[in-house]
């Protein structure tokens, strides 16, 4: 038998080093008592491999740590991304990553309990931003606060999909970590005075815009006044017009019409086809001159077809649809605010409210809505079809989970919608995280109509309404 190599002995014990780490992870998350003989092994280890102490401190934030030790900021970054066809990295670069892994895991996690102040849901905001860094995406993706999505897409992590030796793969767990977080940050909001925090304008300058934020907002807003309401307003807008501006980028994408070649080119040098020109002239090549004569100028078509088109959005605005309801209402402004689409939106619980005045100014309309109360899309079905003046050209886009009240009446109503000629979307969610259920009855007769139910991440509902615009 060989005898074992003088690497051996150090491969344990950075393998025992990382099991460390990951115990005390463990041990703080699942046992508020905290484990002397595990904080002190621990501590012993980061500061063997060079990571500050701090990374220990369960009260540190992740921003702390960084703002001190600048250098471990790419390390945060892709954390917990595996590297497609990476070398395994060695045992002791396992151990420095555990660590960090960890401080991140905890500070995420292991959130505050009893009452929560600005401060602290602020805090939990960053440390969550750090995480979901860690897993490829951009701050706020995971938890649904923004509408955009990390370079691979939501539940995609744009740095591939390859393995390291030895660490967990949690990049694999993002479509069960998105609606934890957002769970996690829900509960904080609750766990807030909220209304003492908006009333005193340093603590809410504290806040930052999330969707579980806005729902509370929203749903307070008439128990609201004075500056607590002013406060109220201006973090609601300041969400609104961070959504609006993703959501716009993936409109203006999917909205260019074809080139309509009846109208003719603007004889302008900018639209001068250079290439086509020559092409065309080139009987009038002189040899003998070396000179090419030209009879005609040719311009590039830039007019683009837009045919006049009604888009009729009915969202349900009972409380478990808060995020679609949030999210299409941003949507529906941006289209009402293209060429020649005339959009109208109509929200509904048990009673439905025609927001068509409004929809150009998605702030103003979110503060009209009433979130909470029952189901009833028959009310919202009698606003919206006489709203179909011309069905071939007109699509209802209908966001809810359709757990109706009156479900063989609402479904006959949109089977006649549907065979009237109009183009009937029916869309389970439309959230930032793609997440949301629908109820089954309704989901097997979409299907059998042809018009199954859309349900995922809003840039789904915009690739749809792309035939649509142009």
């Amino acid at each position: 038998m060989s005898d074992p190599t003088p690497e051996a002995p150090l491969a344990d014990a950075d393998e025992n080093r990382r099991q460390v780490l990951y115990w005390r992870l463990l041990a703080r998350l699942f046992d508020p008592e905290e484990q002397p003989g595990l904080e002190s092994a621990s501590l012993a280890v980061v500061e063997d491999i060079g990571l500050p102490p701090g990374l220990l401190d369960p009260q540190a934030s992740v921003d702390s740590v960084v703002q001190r030790h600048p250098e471990l900021a790419d390390e945060f970054d892709g954390l917990m991304v595996p590297e497609d066809g990476a070398e395994p990295r060695d045992r002791a670069a396992e151990v420095r990553r555990a660590a960090l892994l960890s401080k991140v895991l905890l500070n995420v996690f292991a959130s505050p309990s009893g009452s929560v102040s600005a401060g602290q849901l602020a805090g939990w905001q960053s440390d969550a931003g750090w995480l979901e860094r860690a897993l490829g995406c951009r701050p706020g993706d995971l938890r649904g606060g923004r509408s955009g999505a990390g370079a691979g897409g939501p539940g995609v992590s744009p740095y591939g999909t390859g393995g390291r030796s030895g660490t967990p793969d949690l990049s694999r767990l993002i479509p069960q970590i998105g609606p934890e977080l957002g769970a996690i940050e829900a509960d904080l909001v609750k766990r807030m005075h909220l209304r003492e925090v908006l009333a005193d304008p340093k603590l809410a300058s504290r806040l930052t815009p999330s969707m579980s934020l806005i729902e509370q907002l929203l749903r307070d807003k008439n128990n609201l006044s004075g500056v607590a309401l002013a406060n109220a307003k201006a973090l609601i807008r300041r969400f609104v017009d961070e959504v609006a501006e993703v959501l716009r980028t993936q409109v203006e994408k999917a909205s260019v019409g074809e080139l309509d070649r009846s109208v003719p080119p603007k004889r302008v040098f900018r639209n001068l086809d250079v290439n086509r020109t020559i092409w065309k002239n080139l009987t009038n090549w002189s040899p003998e001159e070396e000179q090419l004569y030209v009879d005609r100028l040719y311009y590039r078509h830039t007019a683009r077809k837009t045919t006049p088109q009604r888009l009729i959005v009915v969202v349900d605005q009972s409380g478990s649809m808060v995020d679609s309801m949030v999210n299409c209402t941003i949507l529906a402004s941006i289209f009402a605010g293209l060429p020649k689409v005339d959009v109208h939106l109509i929200a509904y619980d048990t009673q439905a409210l025609d927001l068509t005045p409004w929809v150009h100014d998605p702030f103003e309309t979110l503060l009209r809505t009433q979130l909470g109360g029952g189901t009833d899309g028959t009310v919202a079905m009698a606003l919206a079809q006489p709203k179909i003046a011309e069905p071939r050209n007109t699509v209802v886009v209908w966001i809810s989970d359709f757990y109706e009240w009156r479900s063989e009446e609402l479904f006959a109503s949109m089977a006649a919608v549907h065979r009237s000629g109009a183009k009937f979307i029916p869309v389970g969610s439309v959230t930032s995280a793609g997440r949301g259920s629908v109820n089954p009855w309704f989901r097997e007769r979409f299907k059998d109509q042809g018009t199954p139910v859309l349900s995922g991440h809003i840039r789904k509902l915009v690739h749809e309404l792309k035939t649509f615009l142009t």
